[in-house]
């Protein structure tokens, strides 16, 4: 084993299990995992089946990135089953919903 990688600066891991849960809206909630120090983070998206954003979702000031680790995503235009990856440039936007429940890795790499 190589224990010195676990001392190297940065280097950290994130349980979900362990990510305190916020409510963005009602049956949607993000699992913040990681966030660096020039503003790119990482979290855990659980959207609840039959629920959806309010209103669009405009990726500012930079793109999103986002893994549909279960379930299926729906981004206001078509369906993405589990195992789909998606990039958004900044300035676009969705509507993020799903009628059958998802979990979504979403990534912003420059916040």
């Amino acid at each position: 084993m190589h224990s010195e990688i676990l001392t190297q600066p940065g280097y950290t891991s994130s349980a979900v299990t362990e990510a305190p849960a916020r409510e963005l809206f009602p049956g949607i909630r993000q699992r913040p995992l990681w966030r660096g120090p020039s503003g790119a983070h990482a979290q855990v998206l659980e959207m609840d089946p039959g629920t959806s954003w309010p209103h669009r979702d405009i990726h500012e000031p930079g793109p999103e990135e986002v893994y549909v680790v279960a379930g299926t995503f729906n981004d206001g235009a078509r369906d993405y089953p589990a195992g789909t990856f998606l990039h958004a440039p900044a300035g676009s936007w969705h509507v993020p919903a799903t009628t059958t429940g998802c979990t979504l890795f979403v990534f912003y790499p420059e916040g």
